[in-house]
């Protein structure tokens, strides 16, 4: 490849990678910014209770986790470009519905057709596409940085925002994002689409469902979604009903807890490279029980939730922060994107499963049951977690093999070598994918190993 070659696959690169990070931000910064006011100004419409106002929330997270794997399906037959202006599409036609509705039923079924929307998966796999090896790791943590980005600010900006357009004004916001998030659409490559993982799909799920580390962190997502989505069908209301607070003010309150929760995170993302990951993990978890149980006891004290709020949101940003790299981690040679797919699964599910279960018992038992039964939940994922060991951190690589010889032998030589923790051979397209541990691996032996399996140079 000649260096102007090289030059325009990273202006390819960064021109995709930055496209799909607006796409994103704004879309999810549309729906985030409904989370901390829509339990108090859902409470107005027609029929409205505290089970359908988290019925309401968690629709969105039940149609994404149904349809987060047809839709990467979809766009691996028909192409990644039609299926992302496919999935705004229903994003902008549910912000609609919702905003024309009076009543709850139809706030829901819009929230349903926003998340029939689900294009994360499809975005994931454009990134495969596109992006090389060698930047695929920045370019998803620039994703991930846009996500997070969009969080904070629809808690922070969405009170505000609610107070000057109204519940009908945020749903119309929504439409006019999405729409400009299409725009952005159109501008993305849409390269002739690939497998960005060679093994067969059913060989992948069965890999990536029948692996209990990737289970652990799959719970791990579905509880901690499920716990915030639980916590913000009451919290809103908490809020205005026993501190008297407008929705300026929660703005305010949104804003210190969480640069506050980000800072104190720091020290523990540092010591988590260092000391390992799991033993912060848990930390972590052990932090969300208690800011929960804080919650809980909060009363009418407003320094009680800045201080539940504040533990909450360190604890939150912590994990959020770990689970997915730890995903990359434990996936099997071969697996990263199903894996990741059935991570995201599991999220939205917990976004659903938070909203129903909040809204549940807010309406039968009361606020206080809410956190508690959040807190019961973690502890429970806490527990889950003993045994799991610290994962090694692991490189990818990919050999090309030559065509005439055993391929089971081959592969079976390749795990032989020192520090080749897996090597996973497909033979259609001839090729070894192996995940290796670089503190272990004897670089001379699977570099001579590799002279003899690969591929002669012409």
């Amino acid at each position: 490849m000649t260096d102007a070659s090289r030059a325009a696959l990273r202006r390819t690169e960064l021109t995709t990678t930055g496209s799909l990070a607006a796409i994103f931000a704004l879309r999810m910064f549309g729906l985030f910014m409904l989370l901390p006011v829509f339990a108090v100004y859902g409470a107005e419409l027609d029929g409205a209770t505290p089970l359908l106002i988290g019925t309401a929330i968690g629709a969105y997270g039940l149609m994404q986790a149904l349809l987060q794997i047809p839709f990467g399906m979809l766009s691996d037959r028909f192409g990644r470009r039609p299926l992302l202006l496919i999935g705004l599409l229903l994003f902008v036609i549910g912000g609609a519905v919702a905003a024309l509705s009076d009543s709850i039923h139809g706030v829901i079924l819009g929230r349903a057709l926003q998340g029939a929307g689900a294009i994360a998966s499809v975005i994931m796999a454009l990134i495969g596409d596109v992006v090389s090896e060698q930047r695929r790791t920045r370019a998803m943590a620039l994703i991930g940085m846009a996500v997070g980005s969009s969080f904070i600010l629809a808690l922070i900006l969405g009170p505000l925002l609610a107070r000057w357009l109204g519940l009908s004004g945020l749903f119309w916001f929504t439409v006019v994002l999405g729409l400009a998030a299409m725009l952005v659409a159109v501008w993305v490559p849409s390269p002739r689409v690939r497998s960005s993982e060679p093994l067969p799909a059913a060989q992948r799920f069965r890999t990536v469902l029948g692996d209990p580390v990737l289970r652990r962190l799959d719970v791990g997502i579905l509880v901690l979604h499920m716990t915030m989505t639980a916590s913000f069908v009451v919290l809103p209301q908490l809020l205005k009903q026993r501190l008297g607070m407008s929705l300026e003010q929660h703005s305010l309150l949104y804003l210190v807890v969480l640069v506050g929760g980000f800072l104190a995170m720091v020290p523990l993302i540092i010591a988590a490279e260092r000391r390992g990951a799991m033993p912060i993990k848990r930390v972590a978890v052990g932090l969300l029980i208690v800011a929960e149980i804080l919650l809980a006891l909060a009363g009418n004290t407003l320094w009680h939730f800045v201080l539940a709020l504040f533990v909450y949101f360190m604890a939150f940003n912590l994990l959020e922060a770990l689970l997915p790299s730890l995903v990359g981690r434990a996936a099997p040679a071969g697996t990263r994107g199903t894996a990741m797919g059935v991570y995201s699964t599991s999220q939205f599910l917990g976004v659903f499963i938070g909203g129903q279960l909040g809204g549940a018992l807010y309406q039968w038992v009361g606020a206080e049951a809410v956190f508690l039964g959040s807190a019961v939940i973690a502890v429970g994922w806490l527990l889950y977690l003993r045994g799991m060991g610290e994962l090694p951190k692991l490189d990818n690589r990919v050999i090309r093999l030559a065509s005439a010889q055993d391929w089971d032998q081959a592969a079976s030589r390749l795990r032989s070598v020192p520090g080749v923790l897996e090597a996973v051979v497909v033979a259609e397209q001839r090729l070894a994918l192996l995940k290796v541990d670089n503190k272990l691996l004897d670089e001379d032996a699977l570099t001579a190993l590799s002279a003899e399996v690969q591929e002669p140079r012409a």
